[in-house]
């Protein structure tokens, strides 16, 4: 795994580099998650390996640092992402968001697109009502979750997991996941709409939903914005664990 310092945060933002071809396909996880767990499994399918990608963790997740200074709203997040971007000399690349990592995506796309050839998102939260798990959290205070709210999420958590077992990793990268940054980036993503971000982007881009998630409220939105929808079977919000190779196929299509 390779890490860039960030001097001002004392922080290193770590990620997996694997080699191949352009464009390169830039990964953001979800809350809670990382991208070191939710992906290899999606760009080492015959379809996307050829090519070069950034398994990025996203500060307070996975193998990053957990700076206490850092806000961890999205477009924190989306600045740091833009700085290893600029940092590794990519540009044109093929970003691939997941919930949470999707609205950092949507804001990257918005504010660098310099560095964005491409967009997928995976069911990103474009509206405050769309942040489930993220209200639950955001509705506490950050003591209150920092000191408590965390652990007990975890808790829960390992009972979705005991009764479906794809849940088992998100036990694991959520225990990993720094309270404060969990907490900070829920508040953020209740707190934003990024609905007129999203369709007012010129770059290319597809929106992913999980079978199981539709009938959704975004669905004829996104088809009359003119946005190309595709639909990942036998899946749902989960759909980086639930079906991995429909996630690769799904972002294999879009690109040129």
């Amino acid at each position: 795994m390779d890490a860039l310092h960030f001097p001002d945060l004392d922080a290193h933002l770590c990620y997996h580099d694997l080699s191949g071809r352009q464009p390169t396909g830039v990964y953001l996880h979800g809350l809670g998650t990382a991208s070191s767990a939710d992906f290899p499994a999606i760009v080492h399918h015959p379809r996307l390996s050829p090519y070069r990608s950034l398994l990025i963790d996203l500060l307070g997740s996975g193998f990053s640092g957990r700076p206490a200074a850092f806000s961890y709203s999205l477009e924190a997040h989306a600045a740091t992402v833009a700085r290893l971007l600029d940092h590794l000399g990519l540009r044109d690349c093929h970003l691939v968001g997941h919930s949470f990592g999707g609205s950092i995506a949507i804001v990257l796309a918005a504010t660098r697109p310099d560095l964005i050839g491409g967009l997928v998102v995976a069911e990103p939260n474009l509206d405050p009502e769309d942040a489930t798990l993220s209200g639950i959290v955001a509705n506490q205070s950050e003591e209150a979750y920092v000191t408590a709210g965390h652990a007990a999420l975890v808790a829960q958590a390992a009972t979705w997991a005991a009764a479906a077992p794809v849940w088992a990793s998100f036990v694991g990268t959520l225990r990993a996941t720094a309270p404060a940054a969990m907490h900070r980036g829920a508040t953020s993503l209740v707190s934003s709409s990024l609905g007129g971000m999203f369709f007012g982007l010129t770059v290319p881009r597809t929106y992913l939903f999980g079978a199981q998630s539709l009938p959704h409220q975004h669905e004829e939105l996104l088809r009359a914005g003119g946005v190309p929808v595709a639909v990942v079977p036998d899946a749902g919000h989960g759909m980086m664990g639930e079906n991995p190779a429909g996630v690769a196929q799904a972002v294999a299509d879009t690109l040129p």
